[in-house]
């Protein structure tokens, strides 16, 4: 399920869109967006920063907006968009195709109507004030709360029970996960930049996929991604009051305790352990089997089977020995 975007455009539109000079003559039509690693043919990239180059010269986009320095590493089947500013170019693109993206709105279509739901959803058991869009897929023996709002593009798996009050938008919820009160998933993230006295907000296209047998606690925030999505690995637990932003990737069979934070486009490994009130910043890695101590500020990557404590987190012997005594 995906979200809904423009009609595609020939390449020569977006470059007069952008007031961007035609290096030289290009028909090709850009059907969507996309991030480096999984754009395809007729699809249109970023690369922004000199940390992506070995994905940017390997990409299969047909065209990819870059600043200038980064010519020589396009592949030759991809066109480039030579810019001053690639970052606030690209959002320009992405409002281009998925303006409507930029506020999360209620659709017109939606169920509210039990005996319309019933009709629809066959093998759920729902409470009072359950409002659905007619888009949205549901499993079998799936349990719904009270006031709680399904929103178009998701897909909920069978076996899932959500608690009252939840929001479920944009995702993708798998079979055998509990979602406690509260919880917002699925929301557009955090992204806006300001540019020339005023607000570029940045379109989320992106999804939540929660895999099979997470567990959510209440009144935990997950943002959908980008661009790319935002994912839940397989049996990972996370505790209440957590913030999980754009594009964050957490593996599988990780303990995450109340009020963690972690930033956009960081990559959590499998088997990691973080504790309560940690923050992670963003376009990190951390490796498998990582632990994290409470309250710790990570501000770079961590290598795996790493222990980790502080601000900034360092390792926990060496922690130790700093504020000893």
């Amino acid at each position: 399920m995906t979200i809904s975007k423009k009609n595609s455009y020939k390449l020569l539109y977006i470059l007069d869109y952008l007031n961007l000079k035609i290096l030289n003559h290009s028909n090709i039509t850009i059907t969507n967006i996309s991030n480096l690693e999984n754009a395809k043919k007729n699809e249109l990239t970023i690369c922004s920063s000199s940390k992506y180059l070995d994905q940017l010269k390997l990409t299969k986009a047909s065209a990819c907006i870059i600043p200038k320095n980064f010519i020589n590493h396009v592949p030759s089947k991809c066109y480039p968009i030579i810019s001053e500013n690639p970052t606030i170019d690209f959002i320009k693109v992405l409002n281009l195709f998925y303006k409507d993206q930029q506020i999360d709105r209620i659709s017109k279509n939606f169920l509210y109507k039990k005996d319309l739901i019933k009709k629809k959803f066959k093998n759920i058991f729902f409470g009072n004030n359950f409002v659905c869009e007619k888009g949205v897929k549901i499993g079998k023996n799936v349990t719904i709360g009270h006031n709680v709002i399904i929103k178009n593009y998701s897909l909920i798996g069978d076996n899932v029970n959500i608690g009252n009050n939840v929001v479920i938008s944009n995702s993708i919820i798998k079979k055998n996960v509990n979602i406690c009160d509260g919880s917002i998933i699925g929301k557009k993230g955090f992204g806006f930049k300001f540019h020339n006295g005023k607000i570029l907000r940045i379109p989320h296209i992106g999804k939540v996929i929660i895999n099979e047998g997470v567990e959510i606690g209440s009144n935990c925030n997950i943002d959908r991604g980008s661009i790319t999505d935002t994912v839940i690995g397989k049996y990972t637990f996370l505790d209440n009051q957590i913030q999980i932003a754009h594009n964050v990737k957490v593996g599988e069979f990780c303990m995450i305790a109340a009020q963690v934070g972690i930033s956009g486009s960081t990559v959590i490994g499998n088997n990691v352990s973080i504790g309560g009130q940690a923050g992670i910043s963003g376009h990190l890695r951390i490796g498998n089997n990582v632990k994290i101590g409470g309250k710790s500020g990570v501000i770079k990557d961590i290598l795996e089977k790493k222990t980790v404590m502080g601000y900034p987190a360092t390792e926990f012997r060496d922690f130790i020995k700093k504020n000893k005594g």
